[in-house]
């Protein structure tokens, strides 16, 4: 028995010599013209590799400084370098039939370049155009028969994507960054499906995987081939990565659940997001509560456009959707959206007022009551132009200090100094674009005091520049003070001070948003006895101190 290990042990020791011995009588450098001919073929770029060494052991060679050259329509720099390519190859084949039968493909650490172009090309879509291609006899007669490999792998990848502008832009696309790229394919072939395994960082610690099926490849544009696939992306940042111009005002932390299926022609998508931290505008600050969004697209390969049929936005109780089209180009984003809102509660919208950047009196909140809203969004994310009507209903401003915001006014019209100002309908209609805010057809009535109409901008530091008019109840608080000072200075009846106070007394809006001056200007509708009547009422309603 003893023997007979011995005998076996002998024989297992001698293969191994030999396996060992092997590679100093076969120089596997003579195959590297062959192999970057190949490759070249097989990639329809041209392929350098360095110097090469066999292992007969792992059934592996081993190439130094491995390269891809770019398509020359994009650049002259090499689209992929590596330090090193392994080769997982059929020993048998190679040693007797000088033929390289590649069971495994490695690429450590390599420097991807990737490009794309205004018109949606990718400088790696012309990637294995020739290998569809060849014919029968051209694949016997190579040393690498047809490029197909049980396994394929890129460990430990770094990509930059660089955008580039349309022919005549002038503006620079900053590149962005893509990297720990972990590629796992298995059953590779540039004619059949292969099922992939992605995974990626993106600047600001986020983490990306992607699962699925893609192929054939597409032998006319590789960047077209058809995928079935399921992503996750966690904490993205889409201005830490890249993906948005931190001039837009717009940022968001999101985690997004989706899956996505090609066609070749156009990608077809639906997902979720839940997003953190949403601000939409320059001057506005992070909604802090979590915003979910379920979404329906679908998006065309041949000009970066897509169309969005549906996304709903969630917090809370709120429900909004958004829908429309979109366009994704190098330095130019842009969408032409429409969003619509039936009666959004407004204790749940309150928390959102911020994030696009509404900002109330100092100290007070909306309690109560609805929005309802039907709004498009179109433009480039840098310049946003948002118009439309909003119409808020049965709502009230808490926290509204009277004697110090509205300059007495509210004190006179209700009898008290509460800190609460009952609306029961506001309407207008809004323009916010970089360049402020506009609001026209403004419409607001107030229970207590009367209805006020006019138009007025907000700047875009804030600055307010409303005109109305103040078409006063002449029942009771201020409305009926007025028609009674009316009387009294100007020498009329009370039905006709009334009419007159119905018609409207000007009052304009000054300040900020969160420090309103409202002064009342009844000059322009007392002629006679109107600096005295003026300096009453004004005594009444309070004039704004800057």
């Amino acid at each position: 028995m003893k023997l007979k290990w011995k005998i076996v042990a002998a024989v297992v020791a001698a293969i191994v010599l030999i396996a060992a011995a092997i590679p100093l009588f076969v120089n596997v450098n003579t195959f590297k013209p062959a192999i970057e001919s190949q490759l070249t073929t097989a990639l329809g770029r041209q392929t350098k590799v360095g110097g090469l060494s066999l292992s007969i052991l792992s059934g592996s060679i081993t190439a130094r400084d491995f390269v891809i050259a770019d398509d020359p329509h994009f650049s002259s720099q090499p689209a992929l370098t590596a330090k090193e390519l392994r080769l997982g190859v059929q020993v048998m084949p190679l040693l007797f039939h000088r033929q390289i039968l590649v069971t495994s493909l490695e690429i450590d650490t390599p420097q991807i370049h990737l490009v794309h172009a205004a018109n949606g090309v990718w400088n790696f879509s012309s990637i294995g155009q020739t290998a569809a291609n060849r014919t029968e006899q051209q694949k016997q007669q190579s040393i690498i028969p047809d490029f197909t490999v049980g396994s394929f792998r890129i460990k430990n990848g770094h990509a930059e994507l660089e955008n580039l502008p349309a022919a005549g832009a002038a503006q620079v696309v900053a590149a962005q960054v893509i990297d720990q790229i972990d590629l796992s394919v298995d059953d590779f072939a540039f004619a059949k499906q292969f099922p992939f395994t992605l995974t990626a960082t993106f600047p600001g610690d986020a983490t990306m995987k992607v699962t699925g099926k893609a192929g054939p490849i597409n032998p006319q544009n590789a960047a077209k081939t058809a995928f079935d696939a399921q992503l996750t992306l966690h904490h993205f940042d889409p201005v830490a990565a890249g993906f948005v111009d931190k001039s837009a005002g717009i940022a968001v932390l999101a985690d997004i659940d989706a899956h996505a299926i090609s066609n070749g022609a156009s990608v077809t998508s639906t997902g979720t997001l839940h997003t953190q931290h949403l601000q939409l505008r320059p001057d506005a600050v992070p909604a802090p509560k979590p915003i979910d969004i379920t979404y329906n697209a679908t998006h065309s390969l041949s000009d970066n456009t897509g169309q969005l049929q549906d996304a709903a936005f969630q917090t809370g109780k709120l429900a909004a959707h958004v829908n429309g089209t979109y366009s994704l180009q190098p330095g130019n984003n842009t969408v032409d959206l429409k969003l619509a809102g039936e009666q959004l509660p407004i204790d749940e919208l309150q928390s959102l007022l911020p994030a696009v950047g509404v900002k109330l009196p100092n100290g007070s909140v909306l309690q109560g009551g609805t929005l309802t809203t039907h709004l498009t969004i179109t433009g480039p994310l840098q310049a946003l132009v948002i118009s439309g009507p909003v119409e808020l209903a049965n709502t009230r401003l808490s926290g509204f200090n009277p004697s110090s915001q509205l300059k007495g006014m509210v004190a006179a019209a209700t009898g008290n100094t509460g800190n609460i100002t009952n609306i029961q309908a506001l309407r207008v209609q809004l323009q916010v674009a970089k360049d402020g805010i506009r609001a026209n057809n403004l419409f607001l009535s107030m229970p207590s005091i009367g209805d006020a109409v006019g138009s007025g901008t907000v700047s875009p530091a804030g600055a307010l520049n409303f005109k109305l008019k103040l078409k006063v109840d002449t029942s009771r608080g201020v409305g009926g003070t007025a028609v009674g000072l009316l009387s009294m200075m100007n020498g009329t009846v009370g039905k006709t001070a009334s009419e007159a106070a119905s018609t409207g007394l000007p009052v304009t809006i000054t300040g900020t948003s969160s420090k309103p001056i409202i002064t009342p200007d009844v000059s322009g509708m007392v002629k006679s006895n109107g600096q005295q009547l003026t300096n009453t009422l004004t005594g009444l309603f309070g004039r704004g101190k800057k």
